[in-house]
């Protein structure tokens, strides 16, 4: 998710952390909240958007869910590695007994789509949790969603990636910043923006550097409009085609602080 300072990993572990009278002092704080300045959204327009969910960890008030995801496959969905890791899930993928993703619904309290559980995941082996560099995971599904939910890949060097390209991000996640979250799919209009922003933005020092080989810079340049906390592992869409995953960032919506997403054509592999 993202939070103050540096976009804290996901909603859900926020709530988890205050729920136990605790401050989260994570690295890269991962957008976990979706979406700042947007709108709300028709599963219909975007059905690779998946909610990932666990009611055993996160509780049923929202199906459930603490990240975003994004079908790439009929059997895999991509999200952010992050979401993966034992301080959010509170053991391994496979321990969650009822580990879910959550297919062609909207709204989180609605019945409609599926809910298929997840029975594999792989994270990217040079995912680094100090600087959140190849924040990707890809989930198995035990059955197959139908074709029409599967969204392309921008390769690298695809004109999706060019600087100054109108994009969408999508999330369950705060909508405002302050920990208000959407119990509807919504999504916000950003554009990506050139490394040299992020860069800026995010020099190292105290905070964690930006690192264009892995790592993909968009939102708004007048601010305004963002991912935010909650929104981890959500999909980044250019040109209808996936650019990114929603992974970290400092605050919420702030023009001198844009969202930083995972590349994905520079970190999935081939054969996915």
């Amino acid at each position: 998710m993202r939070g103050s300072l540096i976009r804290a990993l996901t909603g859900a572990l926020g709530l988890i952390t205050a729920a136990a009278g605790q401050l989260a002092t994570a690295g890269p704080v991962a957008a976990d909240s979706v979406v700042v300045g947007g709108r709300p959204a028709r599963i219909t327009d975007a059905p690779w958007v998946v909610a990932l969910s666990s009611r055993d960890r996160f509780g049923g008030t929202r199906a459930g869910q603490f990240c975003g995801g994004v079908v790439v496959a009929p059997t895999k969905v991509l999200t952010a590695a992050h979401c993966l890791g034992r301080e959010v899930l509170g053991g391994e993928p496979w321990e969650v007994r009822d580990f879910v993703a959550i297919a062609g619904r909207a709204a989180l309290s609605g019945h409609e789509g599926q809910e298929v559980r997840i029975s594999d995941a792989w994270v990217n082996p040079d995912y680094d949790p100090t600087t959140n560099s190849g924040d990707l995971a890809v989930l198995t599904l035990v059955s197959a969603l139908p074709q029409s939910y599967v969204i392309g890949v921008a390769r690298s060097g695809d004109a999706a990636y060019a600087s100054g390209t109108e994009a969408d991000v999508y999330g369950w996640g705060d909508t405002t910043g302050n920990g208000a979250y959407a119990s509807a799919l919504r999504t916000a209009r950003v554009q990506v923006l050139p490394d040299s922003a992020c860069e800026r933005a995010y020099p190292g020092g105290f905070g964690v550097r930006y690192q264009r080989g892995t790592m993909l810079c968009a939102g708004d340049p007048r601010g305004g409009k963002d991912a935010c906390q909650g929104d981890s592992g959500g999909p980044l869409v250019a040109k209808g085609l996936l650019v990114g995953l929603v992974s970290w960032g400092s605050g919420c919506g702030q023009a001198e602080n844009p969202g930083v997403y995972t590349r994905v054509s520079a970190v999935l592999p081939e054969h996915f």
